[in-house]
């Protein structure tokens, strides 16, 4: 079984693409590297214009690539942090209220919580028993398919795949590296190279 898992991820490692972070829509309490490429929450709210595009309740951001069509892939260090939510949004998500995050929501995604307790947000919220805990996550989309998989990179594990899918715009990368905890989930959320342990 890990055999194949392992050839499975190498083979969805091929549609690795770069992502960067969109400042656009990060909510005020996030730090972005320059580079756009790492983000964490930062406790302090930042006087930034409410453009529609920016997330003004929930602690996220978006990449900065759209994607419409194909199959695409890219791997995020989670190491160190308590909380996150990972996975892909659509383009009509609501970004000013406090939505729950589901596929009906326009949102395909995991998360930790309580460092250890880690959920697939389906329909109803599906409770993941995972071997290891995850040190970099990888996210992979078939558009066509209707698949979204994410894996824990380095145990070469699939964590949970939604199936069945019907993408009809645009998909983001989203990224919510939760809140800061007093320091205990200071960790930054980090876009890695892939491939790159």
């Amino acid at each position: 079984m890990k055999k194949l898992v392992k050839a499975e991820l190498k083979r969805v490692q091929k549609f690795a693409v770069d992502v960067t972070l969109d400042p656009d829509t990060a909510h005020p309490e996030l730090i972005l590297s320059d580079e756009g490429k790492q983000v964490k929450h930062g406790d302090v709210t930042k006087n930034l214009p409410n453009n529609p595009e920016r997330f003004s309740i929930e602690p996220c951001v978006l990449g900065k690539q759209s994607f419409s069509s194909g199959r695409f892939y890219f791997e995020v260090q989670v190491k160190g942090k308590t909380e996150w939510d990972l996975g892909v949004a659509r383009e009509s998500i609501n970004r000013k209220e406090d939505i729950p995050l589901s596929p009906q929501n326009g949102y395909w995604t995991v998360w930790l919580r309580n460092v250890k307790e880690y959920k697939a947000l389906a329909q109803s919220h599906f409770r993941l028993s995972l071997k290891s805990q995850p040190q970099k996550v990888g996210v992979f989309v078939d558009y066509e398919e209707g698949l979204v998989s994410f894996y824990d990179v380095d145990a070469a594990a699939l964590i949970y795949s939604f199936t069945g899918c019907s993408f009809k715009e645009k998909l983001f990368p989203y990224f919510c590296p939760s809140l800061n905890d007093g320091g205990l989930n200071s960790a930054p959320l980090i876009i890695s190279p892939v491939g790159v342990n």
